[in-house]
């Protein structure tokens, strides 16, 4: 983002909207990872510290009854699609007041209220998923849109065929968004797929895979939005290979040492949030003053849904059965 240029397609709202979606994603995962690293909480936790920007353009162009369909390493998803930070962190701490009342933790957050409806565990299980919403509502006739949020491991996965097989046969509206951070877990790209470009696979099912930078706002916004009007028109499909990277590793015990030497440094010295509020004050869309009050504000809120969820009780034991088992017929 070197061009301090204002885009012309892109207002200055939307613009601090997504500086703020990327704000709030940034402070809730530096809070959480200091809380499990300093011994306060006890969580499977995987940090999508880097990957901000990808799930702020593309949460700022949805609805709320749109849906989001994402993986273990989702709280940028979750977050985005407007997932509450209180029942979030709540769920989080396994408390009551959770999302899902305490039972399903960070790697499983539901909440259909704000149209995040799954969190799977599972590499590429949310593919399918996704296909599944996207039929729904085109056999509902409404225009919703599913974006399903994946790794570039899990295209290849079978999920991944299958699910953009049928999205592509039956046209349906989904964007396949794929955040390629460059590693499977602890493999790197080019040890893992055979293909240069993860978008180059639409092809095959007939319908546009286009790459783009994910860590530039402007560029993912504008392919997040073509590929949502496309699937909200009937048009169909889109997958969209979001190119970006993870700050941290593949779990939180993870040292990297199978990155490349300087390859995390690199990355890590181009944060896009920063980059973003720099390029942010020095087109003049926003002042210092205007994004220090954003920081400010999401760093209270952060704080205050840490105390909400800190101070919320644990789940009754009788929740144990509590929508897991279908109830008895009298």
């Amino acid at each position: 983002m070197d061009d301090t240029t204002v885009p012309a397609d892109i207002g200055p709202d939307t613009l601090l909207e997504v500086f703020t979606l990327a704000t709030r994603i940034k402070v809730c995962d530096e809070k959480f990872r200091a809380l499990v690293l300093a011994g306060q909480v006890s969580a499977q936790y995987y940090s999508p510290r880097g990957q901000e920007i990808v799930a702020a353009s593309m949460g700022a162009l949805l609805r709320r009854d749109d849906y989001v369909v994402t993986t273990y390493r989702g709280l940028h998803d979750q977050l985005a699609k407007g997932v509450p930070l209180r029942e979030l962190w709540a769920e989080f701490f396994g408390k009551a007041t959770g999302t899902c009342k305490g039972k399903g933790g960070p790697m499983h957050i539901t909440h259909p209220e704000s149209g995040l409806m799954v969190t799977t565990g599972i590499v590429g299980g949310g593919l399918p998923v996704g296909a599944g919403l996207a039929l729904a509502a085109q056999l509902r006739g409404t225009d919703q849109v599913t974006v399903v949020n994946f790794g570039d491991g899990a295209s290849n996965i079978g999920a991944f065929h299958e699910a953009c097989n049928l999205a592509g046969l039956w046209k349906l509206p989904v964007v396949f968004c794929c955040h390629n951070n460059l590693y499977a877990e602890h493999t790197s790209y080019a040890d893992g797929t055979s293909v240069g470009r993860i978008a180059d696979r639409a092809a095959s099912y007939d319908f546009p895979g286009v790459r783009v930078d994910g860590n530039d706002p402007v560029a993912m916004h504008r392919a997040a939005k073509d590929a949502i009007a496309r699937a909200r028109a009937g048009a169909g499909p889109t997958l969209i290979e979001a190119m970006t990277f993870r700050f941290y590793g593949h779990q939180m015990s993870d040292q990297n040492e199978y990155m490349k030497p300087g390859e995390l440094e690199a990355a890590r010295a181009a944060d896009p949030v920063v980059k973003f509020r720099e390029w942010l004050a020095a087109s003049a869309i926003a002042t210092e003053e205007q994004l220090a009050a954003i920081e400010a504000e999401t760093k209270d809120a952060v704080n205050d849904a840490f105390r909400f969820a800190n101070e919320s009780p644990v789940a009754d034991l009788s929740e144990v059965f509590t929508d897991v088992y279908e109830e008895a017929l009298a």
